[in-house]
């Protein structure tokens, strides 16, 4: 250890272990805790040393504020609590305050179409993930709202695009549809079909029109190719 290191040490115990005169009618041991870790007890029993708030900006702000001083906006401060006190008052004012929108959303989400896009067997085995995670987009011009997904398992050169109108009643035609790469990068028709095969990486909207795709050569071998593309919804 360095010098500067024993300083410091020494510092810390001289100033957080000094004789506390004032805690002698308190249970355990008479000397100040360090100041960090009784921020984490989880228990509700005042801190044995709360932080001086004196000078604090934040403080002498809300102090000289009229209509910030009792605004339920702003959570209350607790200077003589830990921290797992605070955290349990903030997850109940945040259930509190989740209740109502979680109750009538819940009560005003039905089911608009159903639409099977696989089976599944029906073993107790775990069946593996089929239906890679969507991405959503919604083109407000013309009140359309647009799902991409794809399918691992026979159809990982697919992208698959639903589309429904944002108002439920109303439909609009071509509901799904696929999208496949396969063998479209070709340079000549003569080439292989299996030769430059591509799946797809990931698929993004560009925009209301356009869709961006990363696809990758599916062949088995060194310095397979990735092609950045962009196709037009049209």
């Amino acid at each position: 250890m360095t010098q500067k290191d024993i300083t410091f040490v020494a510092d810390f115990l001289t100033e957080h272990f000094n004789e506390a005169p004032e805690l002698y009618n308190r249970k355990g041991k008479y000397f100040n805790v360090e100041r960090v870790g009784q921020y984490l007890k989880d228990e509700d029993d005042d801190l044995v040393s709360p932080p001086n708030t004196e000078g604090n900006q934040w403080f002498n702000f809300l102090k000289n504020s009229t209509h910030l001083k009792e605004s339920p906006l702003l959570f209350p401060y607790y200077p003589e609590k830990s921290l797992h006190f605070v955290k349990r008052q903030m997850e109940r004012v945040i259930d509190q305050c989740l209740q109502k929108p979680a109750d009538v959303i819940g009560k005003s989400v039905h089911q608009a179409v159903r639409m099977p896009l696989y089976k599944t067997s029906e073993s107790e085995d775990s069946t593996p993930q089929l239906f890679k995670l969507p991405f959503l987009w919604n083109d407000k011009t013309s009140s359309i709202h647009y799902v991409l997904f794809t399918i691992l398992e026979n159809s990982i050169s697919k992208i698959y695009i639903l589309r429904r109108h944002t108002d439920t009643s109303r439909s609009v035609s071509n509901g799904i549809l696929a999208v496949e790469f396969g063998n479209f990068l070709n340079n000549s028709i003569s080439d292989s079909s299996d030769s430059r095969c591509y799946s797809c990486l990931d698929a993004h909207f560009y925009d209301d029109e356009t869709v961006t795709v990363v696809l990758k050569e599916s062949m088995e071998q060194e310095g397979k190719e990735r092609v950045l593309a962009q196709l037009p919804l049209s």
